[in-house]
C-alpha cells in the first residue's frame, strides 16, 4: 500500500512515524518526493494541496483531510469528484476546541480582563460574581466541535443555546435552527461562539446586523474561520461600546497585516489559529481506521459533501 502525504505542515516525519506504527508495512511518501508511479498511489493525506495535483493520481481510493474544516481541501478546485473525501474527526481536535471555548467563556464570565486591569493599577476589589445559570451562551454550529463545546458549557450550568442549519437535539442545550432561531440566539446570548462551517451561506454571518441584535456588553468568540467575520463591522460595534470584547483565533489573512487594527485594539484578544491543532499521534489512529475501512470495501467515516460545502 502506498500513501502520499501532501501538506504544508512541517511534521511529515512525525506523521510517517505515527502512520507506520498504525499500519505496519505501508509505504509513505512525502510530496513532491514520490519515487513510485502516480498510478501506484492508493491514498492521499492532504492539507492545502497544490491546485490540480491530487487529480494527477488516477487510482487513489480516498482522500483524507488533515483538518476538521474542509477549506484546506476544497481550496483545490480540481479535486476528483469520484473519490471519497474524509475530514478529520479526532478526540484531540474536539477536546482542544472545547478547552479553548470553555477557557474564553469562563475568562469573560469571571471578568478576568477587568481583574487584570485592576491589579495592574494596584487596586484591590471584587466584582459581583455572575451566575452561570443566568448567563446565556450561544454556540453557532452544532457539529462535532460545536456540539461537544455546547455540552461542556452546559455541564458548567451555563444557559446554553445552540444554532445549526437543520434541527438538532442535545441534552442540556436549547437547540435552534433557521432564520428565526438565529435571531433568537443572537438576541439572548451574552457570549456568542462561532463554530460554523464556512459556506456561502455563513460567510460574513458575524456582521453589523448580528452585532446590533446582541445584548449590550456581549462578547464574540470566533474560532471557526476568518471568513465568517466582517472585520469593520466588529470594530464599529466594539468602538461604539455596544460589544464588550472579542476573542479571535481565525482571520481573513493569517497572520493579519501588521497594520490591522485588531493587533492593538484594547477589546480584542487574538490567538494564532491555535484553538485546536491536529495531534499526529492521535489523528493517525483515525486515519488508519478509515484506510482499513476502505480496504474492507466500506466507506470512510465523516465524508465531505462537496455540493453542501461541508
Amino acid at each position: 500500500m502506498n500513501i502520499l502525504f501532501m501538506s504544508t505542515v512541517d511534521k511529515a516525519d512525525l506523521w510517517k512515524q505515527c502512520l507506520t506504527a498504525e499500519l505496519p508495512g505501508i509505504n509513505i511518501y512525502v510530496y513532491p518526493d514520490c519515487p513510485v508511479a502516480r498510478e501506484d498511489i492508493d491514498y492521499v493525506i492532504a492539507w492545502k494541496p497544490p491546485a490540480g495535483e491530487i487529480a494527477k493520481y488516477p487510482n487513489i481510493k480516498a482522500i483524507l483531510s488533515l483538518g476538521a474544516g474542509i477549506d484546506g481541501i476544497t481550496c483545490d478546485p480540481d479535486l476528483p469528484r469520484n473519490v471519497p473525501i474524509s475530514r478529520l474527526v479526532d478526540r484531540c481536535l474536539t477536546q482542544g476546541m472545547t478547552e479553548y471555548v470553555v477557557y474564553w467563556v469562563l475568562h469573560h464570565h469571571r471578568r478576568m480582563d477587568d481583574y487584570a486591569r485592576m491589579i495592574a493599577a494596584r487596586e484591590w476589589d471584587n466584582y459581583i460574581q455572575a451566575d452561570t445559570e443566568q448567563t446565556p451562551v450561544g454556540v453557532l454550529g452544532l457539529g462535532e466541535l460545536g456540539g461537544d463545546a455546547a455540552k461542556a458549557l452546559s455541564a458548567l450550568n451555563f444557559d446554553v443555546l445552540g444554532w445549526s442549519r437543520s434541527a438538532k437535539s442535545i441534552n442540556g442545550v436549547t437547540c435552534l435552527h433557521g432564520a428565526d432561531g438565529y435571531d433568537e440566539i443572537v438576541s439572548k446570548c451574552r457570549m456568542l461562539v462561532c463554530l460554523l462551517p464556512l459556506t456561502e451561506d455563513t460567510r460574513g454571518i458575524l456582521n453589523a446586523d448580528t452585532f446590533a441584535g446582541m445584548p449590550k456588553d456581549s462578547v464574540i468568540i470566533n474560532c471557526a474561520r476568518g471568513g465568517h467575520l466582517v472585520d469593520q463591522d466588529l470594530l464599529a460595534a466594539l468602538d461604539s461600546g455596544h460589544l464588550a470584547g472579542a476573542v479571535l483565533d481565525v482571520f481573513h489573512s493569517e497572520p493579519p497585516d501588521p497594520s490591522h487594527p485588531f493587533w492593538a485594539h484594547p477589546k480584542v484578544t487574538m490567538t494564532p489559529h491555535m484553538a485546536s491543532l491536529t495531534v499526529p499521534q492521535s489523528a493517525a489512529r483515525y486515519m488508519a481506521d478509515n484506510i482499513r475501512r476502505v480496504e474492507r470495501g466500506e466507506a470512510p467515516l465523516n465524508l465531505i459533501d462537496l455540493s453542501k460545502g461541508y
